[in-house]
């Protein structure tokens, strides 16, 4: 399993319009094989943070995943709204859970 955490800084405002955006790419992604959970959150310090916190089955599945067309199409669209991005992917660590 691997984890991958994309964060954010979007423009004031634009919540709105990204919501609108994302919603599709969200409910196509989850359907994907290989996914095990795909959600989208925001900062509760920092309205302008947003965050996906991804689960995958294997590499070859978020490989996969990255040619979809709902995902370049929210690429595409989200774009003009963002100020930056990062996009961290975890792989083989060991995970605890309490």
């Amino acid at each position: 399993m691997l984890y991958l955490i994309a964060t954010f800084e979007i423009k004031p405002g634009s919540m709105p319009a990204i919501m609108e955006a994302v919603m599709p790419c969200i409910e196509a992604t989850r359907n994907e094989a290989g996914c095990i959970s795909y959600d989208l959150v925001q900062s509760v310090t920092d309205e302008n943070t947003l965050m996906f916190v991804e689960r995958w089955k294997s590499r070859a599945d978020l490989e996969a995943h990255f040619k979809e067309p709902h995902l370049i199409a929210w690429r595409d669209a989200g774009a003009q709204y963002f100020v930056s991005r990062k996009i961290e992917i975890i792989e083989n660590a060991t995970v605890e859970v309490l």
